[in-house]
């Protein structure tokens, strides 16, 4: 009788069926972003672009306030010792706005102060202009990169609800996932470019600003400079 008992549970056991071994799923950030559909390499147009303007500008405006503290005093001894050839070559030693206004008032000393102060204003309307080249462009992406992110969250939606109505009474999950999935991920990538974009665009706006800033008072010290000598007389 034992040994029957014993049998019986010996088989019962080979006949059960294993236990299922949950299966670990691992979420990737690429396979996210390719569930996210095209509007997700939109995105990656974008933010390839607001990385190289970033670059691009954070690198000229770093040369560009690169001179020398001494500059300015250099010049006004150059000036005042009638040296004015020498005086150009040293504002062309530097790749820097602040020596090119300076370049070009000495280029017309000679000429009215108002004259004199007419071009080195240009020229610094033109270095400002450069200085700024694709600024509008890194803060269009800024605003529109979370516009396309949206623009991904509604068609993603849409695409669920078609489903759900092409499906009938035969609603599953797995159905709305694909749909949800592109619809969430678009959000979060339009979203993630547009604040790196944004912060970036404000932080090379500072910078200029600050460089604009440096090139008026240059301005204002060069013009005194060369009111000097008639005061002297």
């Amino acid at each position: 009788m034992l040994f029957n008992l014993l049998q019986a549970a010996i088989d019962t056991t080979a006949i059960a069926p294993a236990t299922p071994v949950a299966q670990e799923h691992t979420f990737s950030l690429i396979e996210m972003a390719i569930k996210g559909g095209w509007l997700m390499l939109v995105l990656l147009l974008l933010s390839i672009t607001a990385i190289y303007i970033f670059g691009n500008k954070w690198w000229m405006i770093r040369k560009a306030g690169q001179i020398d503290k001494n500059f300015m005093k250099d010049i006004h001894d150059l000036i005042h010792d009638g040296k004015i050839k020498s005086a150009i070559a040293l504002c062309q030693r530097y790749d820097s706005p602040v020596a090119r206004l300076v370049e070009k008032g000495i280029e017309r000393i000679g000429r009215p102060l108002q004259d004199i102060q007419t071009a080195v204003e240009n020229m610094g309307n033109v270095e400002v202009g450069r200085l700024e080249k694709g600024l509008p462009m890194l803060a269009t992406i800024a605003g529109g990169a979370p516009m396309i992110g949206f623009l991904g969250t509604v068609t993603g939606m849409i695409r669920a609800f078609f489903e759900m109505a092409n499906a009938g009474n035969n609603i599953d999950i797995t159905l709305l996932s694909g749909g949800i999935y592109e619809a969430m991920v678009t959000t979060v990538g339009g979203l993630f470019v547009g604040i790196i974009a944004y912060f970036g665009y404000n932080y090379l706006t500072s910078q200029i600003s600050n460089l604009v800033f440096k090139m008026e008072s240059t301005t204002i010290e060069f013009i005194d400079m060369l009111h000097e000598p008639a005061t002297i007389e």
